[in-house]
Formats: structure tokens, C-alpha cells, sequence
């Protein structure tokens, strides 16, 4: 497996047919509608720009994907940024995306980013888990916050902070 940024002509296909089943299907993603190759591809040369998009490859075939967008737009929060990691169901659970969040989080500590936020639409024992692993920690829990299949979701935000150079497991980030 390598780890390598996303190319928006070359890997919007592959990347918008990992992400469609989390939202069709699922409330990991609060998308009503599954994004065309070309707004992902939009998204991925828009998001490089500042921030980074990175794609787990073994061979020709994209195993995940993870990035980083701006958290906010007002100036004091442009040293913070929320990550994402998205792992093609077939691929997960053999370190696919552990190995982009290590890639992420150093590329992101790189470029002078303090801090990684993470939202995750609860329950999602998975995610929960890979970024306890990756050293996040829930900061807080926005109750009844997202409505989806019928339903209202809660939302957990995790933060990991790229300066630390001592983290609970082994991912190491900012060294």
C-alpha cells in the first residue's frame, strides 16, 4: 500500500464511489446526495490547495481516502482544520486508515496546523476507536444535532492537537 496525494483528474472516480454508500446508506456522512466524480473531483483541487487530500493505493485500486478542510472561516480559527478518512468497506480493519491519518496529521503539523478536529455522527464504534488509537479526544457531544433516514443523530467532536509529540498509541503526529 502507498500513500500519495490525490490527483482530481486521475482519482475522483474512485474516491466518489467510495464515499456514495456512506450516504446513501448510512448516517457516517450527513450528505443528502452522493457527489458526482466532478464535484469530488472539484472538491479535491479546491482542498489542496490549502490543506491536503491523500488516497491509500495498492496497485491501481484507491483502498480509502482522508483530508482536510478548513474548520471555519473567521481568521483566528485558520490554524485549526477538520480531517476525514473514508476506508472502502472491503479494506477496512488492515491499518488502511490509520496509515492515511499518519500521513494526514504529519503532512498537516508540516504546514503549521495546531489542531485536527474530527466529527463523528454517533454511534460509529469504528471511527470512535481509530481515532482514540490516533491519539483524538472527545471534546464535546452536540445532542439530537443532525436528521437523517427519519431520525435525529448526535454529533461527537474529537481533537488532537498536531504539536504533541506524545501520543496514546502508536500513531505519532507533529515530530
Amino acid at each position: 500500500m502507498v500513500i500519495r496525494s490525490a490527483d482530481h483528474t486521475r482519482d475522483a472516480e474512485a474516491i466518489a464511489n467510495i464515499y456514495a454508500p456512506f450516504v446513501t446508506d448510512t448516517v457516517i456522512s450527513f450528505e443528502d446526495v452522493a457527489p458526482t466524480a466532478a464535484e469530488m473531483a472539484a472538491r479535491i483541487e479546491r482542498l489542496t490547495e490549502t490543506h491536503a487530500w491523500l488516497v491509500a493505493v495498492d496497485g491501481d485500486e484507491i483502498l480509502g481516502y482522508a483530508y482536510a478542510c478548513p474548520h471555519r472561516e473567521r481568521a483566528a480559527y485558520q490554524w485549526a482544520t477538520e480531517v476525514t478518512v473514508y476506508v472502502d468497506p472491503r479494506h477496512q480493519r488492515r491499518g488502511v486508515g490509520r496509515s492515511l491519518y499518519e500521513a494526514l496529521m504529519a503532512g498537516l503539523a508540516e504546514r503549521g496546523f495546531r489542531a485536527a478536529l474530527a466529527v463523528i455522527a454517533l454511534p460509529n464504534e469504528g471511527s470512535v476507536g481509530l481515532h482514540v488509537a490516533c491519539g483524538f479526544e472527545l471534546v464535546g457531544v452536540l445532542r439530537d444535532i443532525g436528521f437523517k433516514f427519519g431520525k435525529w443523530w448526535d454529533v461527537g467532536w474529537w481533537q488532537l492537537d498536531l504539536g504533541a509529540k506524545n501520543h496514546r498509541s502508536d500513531c505519532v503526529f507533529g515530530q
